[in-house]
């Protein structure tokens, strides 16, 4: 029997038809793939994750700490609209303390796939290459005195992974997100095999409390891709290129590692880096910084590997 996309089941997949709500040419398939993790933490550990609390009684929130996509040749970030339909497929792994990593495979739904677990082997090491894999990396925090400025790790009361497969070792981005977050980028030095296209670019954002808060008064986790791709735009703009082309581009590769959240009136700066593949034509990567311009706090740390078709 086929189930909506936001049924919670014993299967290990369900079948989605997109809709108007889940794609476009900013953030809103990661919001939506956002929404499967927390349903896939919330069937996996017996708990409402969204109502969350500390054993304060204060309420807690399963943020992202990273967020990572690989586009396929079918399903990319961009390439969905109205209609399609898809076959997801996600798994919950325990990583340790208050986190919880959630791997995800979007796969055209006539697409001919083992009925099984989705193996962390496949999604790292042999990746379908008509189909798109999301992992997200989640820990549990409370907002303090400081308020979003100010979230601190917490365990909140009812959370359980005791049952949850722990994530091979040689597959958790602890360290690669710990050093993008230490180094400000996730390629300080440019990604291997890319060359330096000019120097930097920057510039600046203000955060927008109709578009960028959630629910709770946080910056929202989606949020964040629609920043990055403003910025992105920008550097676009400043190379001649359209807004058409800006749209059709295709997103291979793009991680965001969250660092701290903003409070309303906060004003960003983002600093570009940009490379080129001497090999593929069109292959592009760009390494991303947000920062908080008063005080120069990191916020979040992207790296983007796209296809401009050129």
């Amino acid at each position: 029997m086929r189930t909506s996309d936001t049924a919670v089941t014993l299967s290990p997949s369900r079948h989605v038809v997109v809709t108007p709500g889940m794609c476009s040419g900013g953030s809103l398939l990661f919001g939506r793939i956002g929404d499967w993790t927390w349903d896939a933490v919330a069937d996996a550990c017996g708990m409402n994750v969204h109502a969350a609390r500390t054993p304060a009684g204060k309420p807690a929130y399963l943020a992202f700490y990273y967020f990572h996509v690989r586009g396929g040749r079918t399903v990319h970030p961009h390439g969905l609209t109205f209609g399609d339909e898809l076959r997801v497929t996600s798994r919950v792994f325990r990583l340790g303390g208050s986190s919880v990593i959630t791997l995800h495979r979007l796969a055209p739904a006539d697409l001919s796939l083992p009925d099984a677990l989705l193996d962390p082997a496949e999604v790292y090491e042999d990746p379908y290459p008509d189909c798109l894999y999301a992992q997200n990396f989640n820990r549990w925090v409370a907002r303090t005195e400081t308020g979003n400025t100010g979230l601190a790790q917490v365990l909140p009361t009812g959370f359980d992974d005791a049952d949850l497969p722990r994530l091979p070792n040689r597959y958790s981005p602890r360290a690669l997100v710990g050093a993008a977050r230490a180094a400000g980028a996730f390629h300080p030095a440019g990604p291997p095999g890319f060359t330096e296209a000019g120097g930097s670019h920057t510039v600046e954002y203000t955060l927008d409390v109709v578009r960028d808060l959630n629910g709770a008064g946080l910056m929202y986790f989606a949020s964040y891709f629609s920043i990055f791709d403003t910025a992105l735009l920008r550097l676009w703009h400043s190379l001649g290129r359209t807004d058409a082309q800006f749209l059709r581009r295709r997103v291979t590769d793009q991680r965001i590692a969250y660092v701290g959240n903003a409070d309303p009136g906060a004003v960003f700066t983002i600093t570009l880096h940009r490379w080129l593949h001497p090999d593929r034509p069109g292959s592009e990567a760009v390494d991303m910084a947000l920062r908080e311009k008063a005080t120069d706090r990191l916020i979040a740390v992207c790296a983007v590997e796209t296809d401009t078709g050129s």
